[in-house]
């Protein structure tokens, strides 16, 4: 048990073709319209294309710390070489930011609608062990972490058959894994679109401790300058 813790036959086919043309114009016209934020700081500029059709709520509370130039100032205060590169909390003095309330964790709905997975170059929002409690803190994928990636759940009440990490569960309470921590994982809401060489080297920088922090942050300071709304 686990704990609260996917002629006629002629006419038939160009009636696809034309179909198909559409759709791909539609998803021509969508990827042209995704929101961009280039990031300039200290070790380069970068990047980001986020998702509104996949993460609404994540998007729109990212994109109004950037207007509110909550970002600009910041550091990135926890840099992981195999794993991620993390910031949008901390000022140059390790002074925490003030925040917005926290938002609704998006990550299964995002996954459903067909969103991106924790692979490189992807950023998803930093959050407590409470999966409803990201506000301003991102971080972007230096590897592929499918680890973070969010659970989703089968079908039925119980759910008849459940895997996870290798082990199978038989009709489970639907809310015992809807509402487990560990199944929740982290919001995916966009990619690096430009500037990964920028990325790759924050990530190379050598760490130790700084500021509260016993380890992971930047000997040399990353500092992010200034975040700003491209389209």
């Amino acid at each position: 048990m686990i704990h609260a813790i996917f002629n006629t036959t002629r006419r038939t086919l160009l009636s696809a073709s034309v179909l198909l043309a559409g759709l791909g114009l539609s998803l021509h016209v969508a990827a042209q319209t995704a929101p961009r934020v280039k990031f300039s700081t200290s070790a380069g500029e970068f990047v980001l294309e986020v998702y509104p059709d996949k993460a609404p709520k994540t998007v729109e509370n990212f994109l109004q710390y950037v207007k509110d130039k909550h970002y600009d100032g910041t550091i990135f205060h926890r840099v992981i070489a195999n794993f991620m590169v993390q910031g949008g909390g901390y000022d140059a003095s390790y002074k925490e930011k003030p925040t917005r309330s926290p938002i609704e964790h998006e990550g299964r709905e995002a996954l459903a609608k067909g969103g991106p997975r924790n692979v490189e170059g992807t950023v998803a929002m930093a959050r407590t062990n409470n999966p409803n409690s990201a506000t301003s803190q991102f971080f972007i994928n230096v590897k592929n972490n499918a680890f973070l990636d969010p659970t989703l759940i089968p079908p039925g009440d119980p759910v008849p058959r459940f895997e996870f990490q290798g082990q199978v569960y038989e009709n489970v309470p639907r809310a015992n894994l809807v509402n487990a921590p560990q199944l929740f994982g982290y919001t995916v809401f966009g990619k690096v679109v430009s500037g990964m060489d920028v990325v790759n080297a924050i990530k190379a920088t050598p760490t130790g401790a700084g500021g509260p922090f016993p380890s992971d942050v930047p000997k040399t300071p990353i500092l992010i300058h200034s975040a700003t709304l491209l389209k």
